[in-house]
């Protein structure tokens, strides 16, 4: 029996998916960039409903992030499975390079890093032959000598799983399938029937972002050109096609032998991508020996049909795209789904038992690169309400807490508390405006914040009555377009002091609730 799939299948900030089949389980990883802990893991067994089952860098010591921009850090990680073994290969392009983690179980614990001498270059893969050996792919700066910006080559070299050393000569095997191409990267390497392919991505994860495909039947090439190429792309589409950026593929088959393709694109909000670059996935067969791509369509669709058993995660599972509501003095721990800033300070925020979330008061402004008092989740959906209950008792003048809408450090949206106020702050380029102020009596304050499309409200609660603080915030600010960078926006509890204290303040969050929506009656 048939389930249907919807795309995206991971919507939010889920980038550079990698994605394997176990059995009759699929895995997947993502990059995180500055965000502590790092690479989400995900569990499906039909394709088309998800859960995050942990993270693979939970501790400093596996992912050490200092003050890096929050663009920096975790880049583009592969999974891969072989002899009861999972193996994570990724770039921490702030500290240390390309290393290899292992697991017996892919929700953890993860061994420390193993750093790849020599293994220059991001974007690493892993693939293991049928005689046992095993190679490692990579993208690096041409060799002779950039020529322009995203002159690129994708090598192969054979790597010695055991010690996790390369071995032999480093081979540039491929430099993308366009004369002239930017930026070849993600590559992954295959072997299916007789030939090796080598597919990955191509033009940069912009407007020109395109999956394309070399074949060879020997592992260190010659590769040779796929005159389909790029076998997927929607940059023929249009800027105003709601679907753009296709790339950064990974190639998998399920226990049925049918052939599946995930990928990350954007979908722009008046022409604004705020939510990041999302996962989406495609069917795949082969012809001539070569994978083509959503036969018949040519594009991602709405949905896929999917010849698998419909699978529902369990109800205490951490489900994919849902709404959340987190009533903190019930809770023992915190989800893998929640998000911190770098590397967090030991202990910063603690769940009390009957009381709730206590934060504390950080001597670090939010427009630092650096480690604030934050925990937040991923924003997936363009219309949607969070929401936070504070309370206020304890938080002496100078102490701010609340709540912030984030896509970097230089843009934000917050709405905090600070000596019985309430501030609506706008940052914009790391400069912050302050748009609105009211009073704030209450000891225990409900904000709101609605989002839809390009606008934003803020709202405060008291009882049974909402009451509008501010409305029509233009958030275009709020993306990729205009910030930059690679991650979608956050949503999110904080603090903050702009004293240091010998014993630090905490403020206390009662709950903190997500919800998508549809209509816009309060906007």
């Amino acid at each position: 029996m048939a389930v249907k799939a919807k795309n995206p299948i991971m919507p939010g900030f889920y980038p550079d998916p990698s994605c394997i089949a176990v059995g009759e389980d699929f895995y997947m990883v993502h990059s995180s960039f500055a965000y502590f802990p790092g690479l989400p893991v995900m569990h499906s067994k039909d394709l088309a409903h998800w859960e995050q089952i942990g993270n693979v860098l939970t501790e400093e010591s596996q992912l050490p992030l200092g003050d890096c921009e929050l663009s920096r850090g975790l880049f583009a990680p592969t999974i891969r499975y072989h002899e009861g073994v999972f193996y994570v290969i990724c770039t921490n392009v702030s500290f240390g390079g390309n290393f290899i983690v292992t697991a017996t179980d892919p929700a953890g614990p993860w061994s420390e890093p193993h750093y790849i001498e020599g293994a220059d270059g991001i974007d690493p893969s892993l693939f293991f032959d049928e005689d046992g050996k095993c190679y490692y792919t990579g993208t690096h700066p041409n060799p002779d000598g950039c020529r322009y910006d995203g002159d690129w080559f994708i090598y192969i070299q054979e790597l010695d799983i055991e010690n996790f050393k390369l071995v032999g000569e480093a081979k540039n095997v491929w430099n993308g399938a366009m004369r002239g191409v930017h930026w070849p990267e993600g590559p992954h390497l295959y072997k299916i029937g007789e030939y090796y392919y080598i597919l990955h991505a191509e033009g940069g994860t912009g407007p020109e972002h395109a999956i394309s495909v070399a074949r060879s039947k020997e592992v260190f090439g010659p590769y040779e050109n796929n005159f389909c190429n790029p076998i997927f792309t929607h940059r023929h589409l249009g800027q105003k096609y709601p679907v753009k950026y296709v790339g950064h593929a990974d190639l998998f088959q399920t226990v049925n032998g049918e052939w599946y393709m995930v990928m990350l694109a954007v979908r722009p909000t008046f022409g604004y991508t705020t939510m990041g670059r999302e996962t989406f996935l495609a069917g795949v067969c082969f012809e001539n020996d070569w994978p083509v791509v959503n036969p018949g369509l040519g594009i991602l669709s709405d949905e896929l049909s999917i010849e698998l058993e419909e699978w529902i995660p369990g109800e205490d599972a951490c489900q994919v795209s849902c709404d959340r509501n987190y009533q903190f003095a019930y809770m023992d721990e915190i989800g893998p789904e929640m998000l911190m800033l770098r590397n967090p300070k030991e202990n910063f925020c603690e769940l009390v038992r009957g009381k709730g979330l206590y934060m504390e008061c950080q001597n670090i402004a939010l427009n630092e690169d650096k480690a604030a008092s934050y925990l937040g989740i991923r924003q997936d959906s363009h219309a949607f309400e969070v929401s936070c209950v504070l309370n206020t008792e304890g938080l002496f003048e100078g102490a701010k807490a609340g709540l912030i809408y984030m896509q970097n450090s230089k843009y934000y949206l917050k709405f905090e508390y600070e000596g019985m106020k309430g501030n609506v702050i706008l940052c914009q380029n790391g400069v912050e405006e302050k748009l609105e102020t009211v009073f704030l009596p209450e000891e225990n304050v409900t904000m709101f914040l609605k989002v839809s499309g390009a606008k934003a409200a803020l709202y405060i609660g008291s009882g049974n009555v909402v009451q509008n603080v501010i409305k029509d915030i233009d958030i275009r600010a709020l993306s990729t377009e205009v910030a930059g960078g690679f991650v979608g926006c956050t949503l999110g509890l904080y603090a903050s002091d702009s004293e240091e204290r010998e014993v630090p303040v905490k403020a206390l969050f009662k709950s903190f609730g997500y919800r998508r929506i549809t209509s816009d009656k309060r906007q």
